[in-house]
């Protein structure tokens, strides 16, 4: 059994400038665990893989083409692979979210 504690594992750079974590890889999938800050958050990009969003905690605002939504822990939020797409926090509390590409990019 292995056994990934997210508190112990290191962030990695990013362009995003912001708290993550890869938490899980294989072959076939990548999580990463992202925290922002208040008034933090990614850049608008494309990835060429499907992902989802699972909200943990916070209440982010997920802008997928031209939809936008303030979200919350617990909710998944689907992105189809080649859209823009972006999460950030316009709230006042840390927000924590797992982003999951399946399959995992190249």
């Amino acid at each position: 059994m292995k056994i990934t504690r997210v508190s112990e594992e290191m962030s990695f750079k990013n362009p995003h400038k912001i708290q993550a974590k890869k938490i899980f890889g294989s072959p076939d999938a990548e999580v990463i665990h992202m925290t922002l800050n208040p008034g933090e958050g990614l850049i608008s990009h494309k990835t060429p893989v499907d992902v989802f969003f699972y909200v943990l905690a916070g209440e982010p605002t997920i802008e997928i083409g031209d939809e936008r939504e303030k979200v919350s822990a617990d909710s998944i939020i689907e992105s189809p692979a080649n859209i823009p797409h972006r999460v950030y926090n316009e709230s006042k509390t840390t927000a924590k979210f797992l982003v999951v590409k399946l399959p995992k990019s190249k």
